[in-house]
């Protein structure tokens, strides 16, 4: 039978923000307030003189073994994290509980007292905040990782004095990349601070439900913001990359330059598209060259995709021609040249330098002349002219020797 209270302990009993129950030794439930039967959904009246292995099957095994417990030793049990599911909801809950025994006169345990503390918004937070911490750890390391290989390069690029003007290169990259970088550092940071203040709210235990939808808004805001900036500073890297390394330095052989120019042209012609262009080779027969393939195929695909891409806007047609004759007998000419809208003259003093772009807008990177120019200078030892006016098209001249001169050694 419930036991009897006196009215104002009662009503404090029935009141309580924490979950109260009194058990018999055979875990039948002699008193319950309203909190402790959320964890069920069983009102009260439906709980006295009900055992517990009736009203929450699920947990019965560990309430009998803990009231055991209790009754052979006389000692409490305290801080026993508890589970459970309501059949009519979806989440699970979870509690905090302390048992201790309740005895007669005489001495004897009559029953246990159970105090239960509802801690499912607490463990939530903290999952929430595990995956937050996961993430800022992630991000930072990405960044961190992205200057480091940014570093990399840079170091790279003056080792190997790839140009005259290096420190504007340095200048230009640093702003390219630090960019989404900075960003990513200063979205990481600011997530850092606020889960730590999140973090604080837990430990006090008066964290709201508001406060908790708050910071996981802000958590999922701050993820995408890191994703697409270090996407961001992973291409440029990508890209700036290519220029800081002379690609096949290591595959250098004999071979014909026309009749790997004609090859060249054979992949590059689909390139063409629906354009109303045309791609010409006209190639001197028996230039035997000791050099390096790859980078020159490079040389050739940047120069075709910055015609297509900047000499015929509007859908313009025009020709794209390449021509290859030897100069004198230790050299070869390349020219290469279109009919499309030429340049003016401060794009034309600019055209070669890095990062330097007409279509910035349009996701251009102002790589791919740069690249030409890193890779005739440097790995096939060769120097080029740029000849170029509004509405008379461009013409760039490649000077290579016939003998490419030895890879830098590796360090």
């Amino acid at each position: 039978m419930p036991l009897p209270q006196q009215p104002a302990l009662q009503l404090i009993y029935d009141t309580a923000p924490i979950g109260l129950a009194f058990l018999s030794p055979d875990c039948r439930y002699l008193q319950i307030n309203q909190r402790l039967t959320e964890i069920c959904g069983i009102s009260v009246e439906d709980h006295l003189g009900r055992s517990v292995r009736d009203c929450v099957p699920a947990l019965a095994d560990a309430v009998e073994e803990i009231v055991r417990s209790i009754m052979d030793t006389g000692d409490p049990v305290i801080g026993v994290e508890v589970a459970g599911q309501r059949a009519d909801q979806v989440d699970e809950r979870y509690w905090i509980t302390y048992w201790h025994p309740l005895r007669s006169p005489t001495g004897e345990i009559v029953g246990v007292n159970v105090a239960a503390e509802e801690v499912t918004e607490r463990k939530r937070a903290e999952a929430a905040l595990k995956a937050s911490e996961r993430e800022i750890r992630s991000a930072r390391d990405a960044a961190e990782a992205a200057l480091s290989n940014l570093q990399e390069t840079q170091n790279f690029l003056i080792e190997a004095e790839k140009l005259a003007a290096l420190g504007r290169l340095v200048a230009g990259v640093a702003h390219e990349i630090n960019n989404p970088v900075g960003t990513c550092l200063t979205v990481a940071s600011s997530l850092e601070l606020r889960t730590a203040g999140f973090a604080a709210e837990v430990a006090l235990g008066n964290l709201r439900r508001s406060r908790l939808n708050e910071f996981l808004k802000i958590s999922r805001e701050a993820s995408s913001q890191l994703v697409a900036n270090l996407n961001h500073a992973a291409e440029l890297i990508q890209s700036f990359k290519q220029v800081a390394t002379d690609r096949n330095y290591s595959d250098q052989r004999i071979f014909d330059l026309g009749d790997l120019t004609e090859q060249i042209a054979v992949s590059l012609r689909p390139g063409l598209g629906k354009q109303n262009l045309t791609l010409n080779v006209a190639c001197q027969p028996d230039l035997t060259m000791n050099s390096y393939p790859g980078p020159f195929g490079q040389v050739l695909t940047n120069l075709f995709l910055n015609s297509v891409t900047h000499a015929f806007p509007d859908g313009n047609g025009g020709a794209i021609d390449i021509k290859v004759q030897a100069s004198g007998n230790n050299h070869v000419e390349i020219v290469f040249s279109d009919d499309g809208c030429g340049m003016s003259l401060g794009i034309r003093r600019q055209a070669f330098d890095p990062f330097f772009t007409t279509r910035r807008d349009q996701g251009g990177t102002g790589l791919g002349l740069h690249i030409v120019y890193s890779i005739v200078t440097n790995c096939l030892g060769g120097r080029l002219n740029l000849d170029s006016e509004p509405g008379e098209g461009t013409k760039i001249q490649l000077i290579l020797p016939r003998v490419a001169p030895p890879a830098p050694a590796v360090r």
